[in-house]
């Protein structure tokens, strides 16, 4: 059975941060390739022009995914409530450029910083998930008023001492309680936190709405040790039928390679990444 559905490439393969001057470098490559849509990384959004973003992907036939960078300057759950409202100024121009590109959903974890992991006590680690699920209660009466939803993802444990899990995930949006909230998946992170891919997507189950990968390593798909049997068999056991985006990075880019860990780079080029990735996705779906 075809798995019903449609393939992504992020942005962070090529370049950080995405601007207009990317827009005909990146896109017109992305569909040559055969891809359904691109996974822009949306760092700086006045350094794009949504208006030519927005002809450029009809031009080129594809559909966009937007996905939210959230450095220390926009940690939601900061003791310091100017970075918390910074971080809450930077989702609600984001989702300003979603509902005007006409997007669903605006994606990422932005509960906390990345890297933000540190030994907490009980009671402050308490104190801190509750002010993530009050912060994005309020993101998603933003979003919802504007006709959208988001796509909150969990990361491994280097990165986030929160949310690592799907189980973790469907504990948060359960307490935010707000129709708006929903879940985003990466293969990287479940590869490390998840004892099994299956059951994490099943867990996720309904609320996930879209879906990020590559292999254990951050290298191309189907070349690791991914169990990419137990993902196909989650999402036909949910009834998945978003898109599965590759998401990797380039070591060109020294400030974004720096934050990721990128060392070296992880296929002969970035370009080959991503088509033999479609390559191998195409068929692990078919």
């Amino acid at each position: 059975m075809l798995l019903p559905v449609t393939f992504a490439a992020s942005t962070w393969l090529w370049t950080s941060p995405f601007s207009t001057e990317t827009i005909e470098i990146l896109l017109p490559k992305v569909a040559s390739m055969g891809f359904d849509a691109i996974e822009i990384a949306l760092e700086d959004p006045s350094l794009v022009d949504v208006q030519a973003l927005k002809k450029s992907l009809s031009h080129y036939r594809l559909k966009a995914v937007i996905c939210g960078a959230f450095g220390p300057s926009r940690d939601l759950t900061n003791e310091d409530s100017t970075i918390r409202r910074n971080g809450m100024n930077y989702i609600e121009q984001c989702l300003d450029f979603c509902a005007e590109l006409g997007v669903d959903f605006f994606a990422g974890p932005m509960y906390a910083a990345v890297g933000k992991a540190r030994q907490l006590p009980a009671e402050k680690r308490k104190a801190e998930w509750e002010l993530a699920v009050h912060q994005l209660r309020n993101v998603c009466e933003m979003a919802s008023a504007r006709g959208l939803q988001i796509a909150l993802e969990p990361l491994n444990r280097f990165e986030s001492d929160l949310v690592n899990t799907a189980s973790d995930v469907k504990r948060l949006i359960s307490d935010i309680s707000h129709p708006a909230a929903k879940i985003v998946l990466d293969g990287f992170h479940m590869n490390i936190e998840e004892r099994d891919v299956e059951a994490a997507i099943v867990t996720a189950g309904k609320d996930l709405i879209h879906l990020q990968v590559s292999e254990n390593y951050r290298g191309t798909p189907g070349t690791g040790q991914s169990n990419w049997a137990a993902y196909r068999r989650g999402l036909e056991r949910i009834g998945y039928i978003g898109t599965v985006s590759i998401e990797s990075f380039t070591t060109d880019n020294k400030e974004l390679a720096g934050a990721v860990c990128f060392w070296h780079p992880m296929a002969e080029s970035q370009d080959q990444l991503a088509t033999d990735g479609l390559h191998f996705l195409k068929q692990w779906a078919s």
